[in-house]
């Protein structure tokens, strides 16, 4: 380990008032970034939810018809445990989300729509593992094509000549952050230690969808992911943190 990889943690900027949380699907939000919500809501602030699909392909044995809907308002319950009203399903095909004009397009017009000073997402690297560590667990389609999307939509978004047929809502250059919730490469840190319980809880509205990824009891899932998810360290002071990597907007 590094010397610089020993020193603590940099707060996450908190110079904002609104913030998109833009993921791929239901419950990417909740293993983890969730708790920094809870927090950002509990201090006041202004946090909305865009979906690019309804993960109805998430469930298996339950067919995408009845499967979108079921995850659709779980994701609004889990949402409304950590104060989040505003929730968007875009209406992007789950499991085929493509890295192109038409996701960028979408996105950009959303973060004009919402008008952020944050945008958060989920990590969109190649594998779940740190460099140098076996075996690497791949990343998914879905989460590498959104995350490189959402970074140039920020960008789109601003710019009134690359989507011209998005003149309404009109440009928005108001995004100074671009949040990455990941495992990996944490440059920046919510402390999420007053959060746990709140972010457990969000986790756990997503039953139906838990139940079909494992044996264990739903209560026991949620709590685990959530706590391995904001695991305190010698870096985060030994305090609960939700970790990103930071991007000027």
């Amino acid at each position: 380990m590094t010397a610089e990889s020993d020193q603590p943690y940099e707060p996450l900027p908190d110079d904002w008032q609104r913030a998109l949380v833009i993921v791929a699907h239901p419950d990417d939000i909740e293993y983890g970034p969730a708790a920094a919500v809870a927090v950002w809501t509990a201090a006041g602030r202004d946090v909305r939810y865009v979906l690019a699909t309804s993960g109805e392909a998430g469930i298996a044995g339950l067919p995408p018809e009845a499967a979108g809907p079921v995850r659709e308002e779980e994701q609004r319950r889990s949402a409304a445990a950590v104060g989040v009203s505003v929730v968007e399903f875009l209406g992007h095909p789950d499991g085929r989300l493509s890295e192109g004009l038409d996701l960028r397009r979408a996105l950009a017009a959303a973060i004009r729509r919402h008008r952020p000073e944050l945008v958060v997402t989920v990590h969109f690297g190649e594998t779940w593992t740190p460099a140098g560590m076996a075996p690497a667990y791949w990343n998914s389609a879905d989460h590498r094509a959104l995350g490189h999307s959402v970074l140039d939509a920020v960008g789109d978004a601003a710019n009134e000549w690359i989507f011209p047929e998005l003149a309404d809502p009109e440009p928005w250059q108001g995004v100074r952050w671009i949040a990455v919730a990941t495992p990996v490469e944490v440059t920046h840190v919510v402390d999420v230690t007053d959060a746990l319980e709140t972010a457990v809880a969000s986790l756990l509205e997503h039953r139906r969808y838990l139940a079909a990824l494992s044996d264990d009891p739903v209560e026991e899932q949620a709590r685990r992911q959530v706590e391995m998810a904001t695991a305190a360290s010698p870096r985060s002071g030994g305090r609960r943190v939700a970790g990103f990597a930071l991007y000027a907007g």
